[in-house]
């Protein structure tokens, strides 16, 4: 990578993926950099971007994203493919939950 004039976010993806998998983020990341063996830099560089926006960090949300400005679609994400993430279970919200903000109510 030495002498590569990449955008600063490569070195951002970078950071990211190695703080949250650690060797394996930086098998991600050489993934990401090989897929400008094959995509436009700026569609990559792009995606890249566009994955930290998102928070969707890793090498399957670069590379959906770069071909879908490819092929001039819409992105997809699934987030049930990326195991590492943390899983959120936010329960049904019930009418009565709330009458503890009312004073003077049972709880």
């Amino acid at each position: 990578m030495q002498g590569w004039n990449l955008p600063e976010a490569f070195q951002h993806l970078r950071h990211l993926l190695e703080a949250r998998m650690g060797n394996r983020g930086k098998r991600e990341f050489i993934q990401v950099l090989r897929l400008m063996e094959t995509m436009p830099r700026d569609v990559v560089a792009n995606a890249v971007t566009e994955t930290i926006r998102l928070g969707a960090i890793g090498f399957d949300a670069v590379k959906l994203i770069a071909l879908s400005r490819i092929e001039r679609r819409p992105a997809r994400l699934d987030l049930g493919r990326y195991p590492h993430l943390p899983k959120m279970d936010v329960r049904m919200t019930a009418a009565a939950d709330y009458a503890v903000l009312v004073p003077g109510s049972p709880a």
